[in-house]
């Protein structure tokens, strides 16, 4: 593939921490969602509910579908997706939570200028922030 080529493909990360207040109501939801779609078979939904029930985060990852970000966005067609889910630690206040550099600076050049792009928002900071 020629540079032109391999430009036209953009990899775009999203990372999302969520705190989950009512496991049964995670799970529910995921089992209702399978038990509602007609194209599993009987072995796949079967699989699919032990799954979801054992574990809230597999119950996440059914129901967050990161395909749908992509959809209905005019000249962009999706390629490839993967996403994965875990439990995790989570401390807001910790160090290691912060925003590193490559998120505080990501839409900014090596000389400072602004390119078109995304960054990281701590929604720490911004409260009202919708996304």
């Amino acid at each position: 593939m020629s540079t032109t080529e391999t430009t036209r493909f953009v990899r775009l990360r999203v990372e999302l921490v969520l705190e989950v207040a009512d496991e049964d109501a995670v799970v529910d939801r995921a089992r209702r969602r399978i038990a509602e779609d007609g194209e599993l078979g009987p072995e796949e939904r079967r699989q699919l509910e032990g799954a979801v029930t054992e574990d809230t985060a597999e119950a996440l990852a059914y129901l967050v579908d990161p395909v749908v970000l992509a959809e209905g966005i005019p000249g962009v067609e999706l390629q490839q997706a993967s996403w994965s889910s875990e439990h995790i630690e989570y401390d807001p206040d910790a160090p290691d939570w912060e925003l590193d550099e490559d998120d505080e600076r990501a839409g900014d050049d090596e000389e400072g200028e602004e390119e078109d792009g995304g960054g990281g928002v701590d929604r720490r900071e911004h409260p009202g922030f919708p996304g």
